[in-house]
């Protein structure tokens, strides 16, 4: 299967660079890379990619800000930020808004492609030191109300999520059906007040 992609990247050298790489790599394709996020909120949606690879800290619109307005349009597509910075307020921010994965820039070329899979088999792909950052976060932020609300049934496939299982994974090990599999986690993310699989995981993480 090709994974279709779509970068956000200000730094010209950089964007260059994930744009080689990619072009380089099997079952992938690039279909557009941009430098700020005005220009690629025009065009991304039509686009329509399996990914969009975005740089945090763009020049007027931030990659926070793009991926709130974008994810609304693409529900389909997943969010892998980048970043310089270990900035957990920014990383809970990109959650909330809808990223699904979290990478410093440094991160080596093999371990991009790997994690833009993993994002796609429905993983969330972080850093460890973004992981760290995140997860400490959610430590220090009480949300043990919200969690009181889950049913038992939502806290088990919360639990089989935080696992680390994949949707299909859970209802067979449930032995539930896919389609109530995902009812249930969209009841989660709404009484979690998160958007994606990483929202809700770290918020479990964080109140056990």
């Amino acid at each position: 299967m090709t994974l279709r992609l779509a970068i956000v990247e200000d730094d010209a050298r950089l964007r260059q660079q994930l744009t080689d790489l990619l072009a380089t790599a099997p079952n992938f394709k690039l279909l557009a890379a941009f430098a700020n996020a005005e220009s690629a909120l025009d065009e991304i949606p039509a686009l329509a990619p399996d990914i969009a690879v975005l740089d945090i800290n763009l020049p007027r619109m931030s990659g926070v800000q793009l991926v709130a307005r974008l994810k609304p349009l693409l529900p389909r597509t997943q969010f892998l930020m980048l970043t310089m910075f270990e900035d957990s307020e920014m990383i809970f921010d990109s959650l909330k808004a809808g990223a699904s994965g979290y990478l410093l820039k440094r991160t080596p070329p093999g371990e991009l492609l790997q994690a833009i899979e993993q994002l796609h088999a429905g993983g969330s792909p972080m850093s460890p030191e973004i992981a760290r950052q995140v997860v400490g976060f959610f430590q220090r932020a009480s949300a043990a109300p919200d969690m009181e609300s889950l049913t038992p049934r939502e806290l088990e496939i919360l639990d089989q999520l935080a696992k680390g299982y994949l949707y299909k994974e859970i209802a067979d090990r449930l032995s539930i059906s896919l389609d109530t599999v995902r009812n249930h986690l969209r009841k989660v993310y709404g009484k979690l007040h998160v958007h994606s699989r990483t929202g809700a995981v770290l918020k479990y993480l964080g109140n056990r």
